[in-house]
């Protein structure tokens, strides 16, 4: 074992405060990264203060942090794909069975004993894993993935939950070149959904209730914008979507948008409202409508997502901010107030 600085949660009502925490030395087939950014995610604020207790209870002291790039400083004697110096990245899972039919899939986050980059049993130490808010981490090689240098590294930190989470359901539902595809909000969620979208080829809309953000949707590559509120610009669109991803976190008509597909469309909800849906059967019968959830993605698929980013020049907009300012981040995050992610600048941590 050895001591690592990090920002941690003492209880649900606690601001994060510097820790020194205990990480492994790398086994045989693990990878020890220094870690030079880390996104924060609005998970990462619901599990800080115990908002999610009734699913994943939190125990502290809890160290967030799963959107994580970092250069490799140490690796195993059995490790093959990375050596010192890589630029790689860590994402919202580190361990999982590996036997279960998910994982041969290589779909890794769904598989029944997968754990968490933080707030899960640590088989290592015997306590609970602790993320990126931290200077180092020591991960198995499998839950590495290559970064490409190309981009920059504080704006590709949330592609490891923001982008993968935006990007498989994309993928799944084959978008593409003559695709019409519809982005409901445009937070940190909506605008990697756009970026990506765009690159796929998409015809893409923005579905957002503020006329304010047309000029950045169109930015960030939107073609058109739709102003939700606005009952004849919802009319004319009316069952001619193929694919709507739904990445509002906060209570709204779920059944105004499943309105808008077309025959046999599909609706992909990331965002997670704390209230149920109600959803009149019609909405979906009528036109064979689907309606579908997805969470981030497996090891593959980030990869894949990872080199496309490269290809196409995609990172998330951020504000980097150093780790002192973190609760100050977190109540900005609560108000939306940040284009559109925060990233930690883990090197203020050294001082």
């Amino acid at each position: 074992m050895y001591k690592a600085k990090a920002y941690a949660a003492a209880s649900a009502v606690s601001p994060l405060a510097p820790l020194s925490i205990e990480r492994r030395e790398p086994t045989a087939t693990d990878v020890r990264i220094e870690i030079l950014f880390c996104g924060v995610c609005h998970s990462d604020l619901h599990l800080v203060r115990d908002e999610w207790h009734e699913a994943m209870p939190a125990v502290y002291p809890l160290v967030p942090g799963h959107e994580i790039i970092g250069r490799v400083s140490a690796v195993g004697p059995a490790v093959k794909r990375y050596k010192r110096g890589d630029l790689v990245g860590v994402g919202c899972q580190v361990d999982s069975d590996g036997t279960c039919p998910e994982c041969r899939a290589g779909h890794e986050q769904l598989c029944a004993n997968v754990v968490l980059t933080y707030n899960a049993p640590d088989k290592h130490t015997g306590g609970v894993t602790y993320g990126g808010y931290s200077e180092s981490i020591v991960v198995e090689e499998r839950f590495v993935v290559r970064v490409p240098e190309s981009l920059d590294p504080a704006g590709a930190a949330p592609l490891l939950c923001a982008g993968i989470t935006t990007y498989a359901p994309l993928r799944r539902q084959k978008v593409g070149r003559g695709t019409k595809v519809g982005i409901v909000g445009l937070g940190g969620l909506g605008h990697m959904g756009v970026k990506l979208a765009h690159a796929m080829g998409a015809h893409v809309h923005v579905l957002t209730t503020s006329p304010a953000k047309r000029e950045d949707a169109r930015r960030l590559g939107a073609d058109a914008v739709i102003v939700t509120r606005n009952a004849e610009e919802m009319r004319q669109h009316a069952g001619s979507f193929d694919f709507i991803l739904d990445t509002v976190s906060a209570a709204h008509d779920i059944n105004a948008y499943l309105n808008l597909l077309r025959n046999d469309g599909n609706l992909t909800l990331v965002g997670a409202p704390e209230q149920p849906f109600l959803i009149p059967a019609f909405s979906l019968l009528t036109g064979q409508r689907t309606l579908s959830g997805s969470i981030n993605g497996g090891l593959p698929e980030t990869q894949e997502m990872l080199d496309f980013c490269g290809e196409h020049n995609i990172t998330a907009d951020v504000e980097v901010i150093p780790i002192q300012r973190v609760n100050e981040a977190y109540e900005r995050l609560l108000k939306a107030d940040v284009k559109y992610r925060f990233v930690i600048d883990m090197a203020s941590l050294k001082g």
